[in-house]
């Protein structure tokens, strides 16, 4: 708890309000040591507080003066005690002014890269009051510096009040550079299937996209985004855009309201209503046969998480009990490193590096590569590690089923929502869970 404040003496006020501020100075060095920014926020807080009533009680000392003019001498000491209450009471809001700009602009970003819609609204609503508390000091800073007097660039009080302006200013920017819009990633070293849900919570809750500039793969998301009918949710790009962890929460939002309605949206939007194109029919004529039903099996190498990589061991046994259901296995995905592929299962690992899936129309083309499969090849379904990847098929319908060795946060709002989109966590039974859902499908 901090000290009761002085008696109500203005002249003891004011002292301690200067020493206040000096300990408040002093511990400004080591701000980044624990709990010393809050005991800094807490003397420079102390220090407006006991500085306002040394102002306070020397002003009111000075109109009730019974004798109706005070000494001389009284009257120097307390214009004298009047000017540094004045300055100290400057000197502290200027600094909390200082210190709400750096506060308000660790946490935007923070807020920006909140995980959730809520979280991100709810820091940017914390960032808006403390950027009010820096306003607020700036003006108290500016009367302040009016009272003590005509001043000159060069006096004490005079740059204390500019640069808490300066302050308020740099904080009020952050709000209005605030970036509304998610980035859909145009650069092949980021999660190619994020591109799916960014363009589906484009299509069914009006989320603003901006693309990466300058990238191998911008043109062809500029492609995608406007045969997709997306080219009006399309901003410029700036700094600090939201999270994309925020996507599959929205994408759940829209399901869970309409489910059939949601997909024929996305179906729609991402596959459009031309025939597929010969090209990829002929390409998956040559690789798959026409009879017997499949299933896709992912492929998951990456250095992002390399525990939810594929662990070969699994793939051959998930394969095993594909096999064994009657389907045929179709690798998709990264190459596999760890052995050969598993028996009875065709390898289309790496399908999205031939050139056909590598132009200006590579993410429908993509899509509508599964779509062939589905409708003329015999595909029902695909199973795989935590891969983004595989989402934009299961977002258009192909029942999925996810692997992973805990529930997943974002993946979860998917279960329940998204159509025959299952989550299956690794432990006992899982691959008899896995076999029997084969059957179903």
């Amino acid at each position: 708890m901090p000290d009761p404040l002085p008696a109500t003496d203005p002249l003891a006020l004011e002292r301690a309000a200067a020493d206040c501020l000096a300990l408040a100075r002093g511990r400004a060095g080591r701000s980044r040591e624990p709990g010393e920014k809050d005991r800094y926020r807490r003397e420079i807080q102390r220090a407006i507080d006991l500085a306002s009533g040394a102002v306070d009680g020397l002003q009111a000392e000075g109109a009730a003066d019974p004798l109706g003019r005070p000494a001389e001498a009284r009257v120097r000491a307390r214009t004298r005690a009047l000017a540094r209450a004045r300055s100290t009471l400057l000197h502290a809001h200027a600094a909390r002014a200082r210190d709400a700009r750096h506060g308000a602009g660790q946490l935007s970003f923070g807020s920006q890269r909140a995980p959730t819609l809520e979280a991100c609204d709810d820091g940017w609503q914390r960032v808006e009051e403390i950027v009010l508390v820096a306003e607020a000091s700036a003006r108290a800073a500016a009367l302040l510096a009016a009272e003590l007097g005509p001043l000159s660039p060069s006096t004490p009080a005079w740059k204390a009040a500019r640069n808490a302006e300066a302050a308020a200013r740099e904080a009020r920017l952050l709000l209005d550079e605030r970036n509304h819009a998610y980035t859909f990633h145009a650069d092949p070293g980021f999660s190619f299937g994020e591109g799916w849900y960014l363009a589906a919570a484009a299509v069914l809750g009006g989320a603003s996209i901006q693309i990466e500039p300058d990238k191998p793969q911008t043109a062809q998301v500029h492609r995608f985004l406007r045969d997709a009918g997306l080219a009006a949710r399309v901003v410029l790009y700036r700094p600090r855009p939201r999270a994309n962890k925020q996507l599959p929460e929205l994408v759940a939002r829209a399901f869970r309201a309409d489910p059939l309605g949601a997909q024929q949206r996305l179906r729609a939007a991402f596959l459009g209503d031309a025939p597929v194109a010969p090209a990829i029919v002929a390409w998956a004529e040559r690789r798959l046969p026409d009879v017997g039903k499949k299933i896709l099996l992912w492929v998951r190498y990456g250095k992002h998480h390399p525990n939810r990589n594929t662990s070969h061991a699994e793939l051959v046994e998930l394969a095993r009990r594909a096999c064994a259901a009657g389907l045929l296995p179709v690798l998709v995905g990264d190459a596999l490193r760890e052995g050969p592929p598993p028996p009875g299962a065709v390898d289309l690992t790496l399908f999205w590096k031939d050139p056909l899936f590598q132009s200006d129309d590579m993410r429908r083309a993509q899509l509508q590569l599964f779509e062939h499969l589905r409708g003329h090849r015999g595909l029902i379904g695909q199973v795989g590690v935590t891969t983004a990847g595989m989402d934009g098929p299961a977002l258009l319908g192909l029942p999925t089923m996810y692997l992973t060795d805990a529930p997943n946060v974002r993946l979860g709002t998917w279960v329940g929502a998204v159509p025959a989109y299952e989550e299956v966590v690794r432990g006992p039974g899982y691959l008899e869970r896995i076999a029997e859902r084969l059957t179903h499908w």
